[in-house]
């Protein structure tokens, strides 16, 4: 899952970019409205959090703005503001969720899973395709009585292959969706990672195999084709 966070303070934006990178989620952090409203509009998103009070624009109006260009991505709003009308305002905008500061972090991701199981974004526990199964919460795939536990960006890529079995994802897709537009890695840490999941895939003697699409990307198939 890919998550947009927009915070001013510096400190509460690396802190809680952190702890949602350490609990499986990919995220790109914005320390303004301005360049909220940018990547929200042409970025691929999961799901946004957005601090009331920012320079440029505020999460509200950001919020506003992508509701009335129509898009329905789920919005958490973070503010020091308290007080009930602030969170009717919010939830007027087209809020999904609101969380005051302070909060605890476990709370925080908490929200953020709940508000994730409540939109059309969310997969279910456990994903099949043909005859292996990967679980979100063991980041396990399995074939049979066999299995391998995979690294974050490991299961995400398997996680978007197995999520659209019939469409062809580019190595350009993979890299926004799991590394994301601020990442300082490579275009081969895509093919890095292919190459390592059809090793997991062999290890586990699943008949799935991730195919290359010539000049356009990847996908799965099951069965002897390679």
């Amino acid at each position: 899952m890919k998550l947009l966070f927009a915070e001013d303070d510096p400190d509460i934006r690396r802190g809680v970019t952190t702890l949602l990178q350490r609990s499986g989620y990919t995220v790109d952090a914005v320390g303004n409205g301005r360049d909220a409203l940018s990547y929200l509009i042409n970025g691929d998103y999961d799901a946004a959090i957005l601090d009331i009070m920012m320079p440029g624009a505020s999460g509200m109006d950001v919020l506003k703005e992508i509701r009335q260009r129509g898009m329905g991505i789920p919005v958490m709003m973070l503010t020091a503001l308290g007080e009930t009308d602030d969170r009717v305002a919010g939830f007027d905008s087209g809020a999904d969720d609101y969380l005051p500061k302070p909060f605890a972090g476990k709370e925080l991701v908490s929200r953020v899973r709940a508000l994730l199981r409540r939109t059309e974004s969310f997969t279910p526990d456990v994903c099949a395709f043909g005859d292996v199964r990967l679980d979100s919460g063991t980041y396990q795939l399995s074939c049979g009585s066999k299995s391998v536990r995979l690294g974050n960006k490991g299961f995400q890529l398997m996680q978007m292959l197995m999520r659209h079995p019939n469409k062809i994802i580019s190595a350009n897709e993979f890299m926004e969706h799991i590394w994301g537009w601020d990442s300082s890695a490579e275009i081969n840490v895509v093919f890095t990672n292919i190459s390592a999941m059809r090793k997991n895939l062999a290890r586990i003697g699943s008949k799935v195999r991730i195919r290359v699409v010539r000049n356009a990307g990847y996908l799965l198939s099951y069965g002897d084709e390679s």
